[in-house]
């Protein structure tokens, strides 16, 4: 099938033969941070280099959201609908509330500044978990050079005691996450020091815990080429996630299924649309979407 790469049998029945990779729109510089808004039936995402939320709607095209973003990156909505962002320039994770007004939740742990939250996903608890690299402090082009005060680490934040915790602090680089549809299993993207010539192209999955806690944190796939970045799962727990050449779909028990090749690098990747069919993709400077056989797990 033309755009597609299918290694398992099964991946056969996740596309459409008549449903081929669409361009959206292009001319951005670097695609992050997709959510699906379906009481707006909009997309968000971040043109990050260039500090802004932009927004796009079927039959009208992209607009800008919010300008300037404060370098905003990955975001999600809470259980009551409001919009969780990750913002690289103010080193923070903040609330736009449903009036529009912004709410700082938490920018520090243990009395020290956080380094550049990354990416964000909500448990249906409530509770906000999000990853804090070092990579949007590390130069000018995605939110501005600053000093780190503490090493990389993923964290759980509870909105109503503003308690924040260590989830887990033995990564080098972590950045994606995904809950499993029963929320089980947090699947997390280790790139490692994007600094280097060689980042790190693991996906890890840890145990979830009735009270919060992580257990474990194994290697669940490598991604080749390129490494993971942005990960979303669709209704059967499938992990969909970006790589150099494309999105790879990975079964639960961490097995290649297949592949939607895109021309560029994909930064980040959300299910949306009506039925939660459509897998929208940031490509590098382009965004794109396909239509595929499958819906993306009901979140949060």
């Amino acid at each position: 099938m033309n755009g597609v790469d299918i290694i398992d049998p099964r991946f056969a029945h996740y596309v459409l033969d008549n449903a081929p990779l669409e361009v959206l729109a292009s001319g951005f510089r670097w695609i992050e941070g997709l959510v699906w808004m379906g009481d707006a039936k909009c997309l968000l995402f971040q043109d990050l280099p260039r500090d802004r939320t932009m927004r796009w709607i079927e039959d009208a095209g992209v607009s800008v959201y919010r300008a300037p973003s404060a370098y905003a990156n990955g975001q999600t909505r809470d259980v009551q609908g409001r919009l969780i962002s990750c913002s690289h320039r103010e080193r923070c994770v903040f609330r736009t509330e449903l009036d529009g007004s912004i709410t700082r939740l938490v920018d520090r742990h243990d009395g020290r500044r956080l380094n550049a939250p990354n990416d964000v996903v909500v448990k249906s608890d409530g509770s906000i978990w999000f990853t804090d690299p070092l990579y949007g402090i590390q130069s000018d082009y995605e939110g501005g050079r600053q000093v780190s005060e503490q090493p990389p680490a993923l964290y759980r934040f509870d909105p109503q005691t503003s308690a924040i915790t260590v989830a887990a602090c033995d990564f080098n680089g972590p950045n994606g996450l995904a809950f499993s549809p029963n929320e089980s299993r947090l699947y997390v993207a280790e790139t490692g020091d994007q600094t280097s010539a060689n980042p790190q192209q693991y996906i890890r999955v840890f145990d979830v815990m009735p009270d919060g806690r992580l257990h474990g944190g194994d290697v669940f796939h490598k991604i080749e080429p390129g490494y993971a970045d942005g990960l979303c799962v669709d209704e059967e727990g499938n992990l969909w996630s970006s790589a150099a050449d494309g999105v790879h779909c990975i079964s639960p028990d961490g097995k290649l299924l297949g592949k939607v090749l895109v021309p560029y690098r994909v930064s980040n990747l959300t299910f949306g649309g009506l039925l939660s069919n459509r897998l929208f993709i940031g490509g590098s400077h382009t965004l794109y979407a396909i239509f595929l056989n499958r819906r993306g797990a009901a979140r949060p």
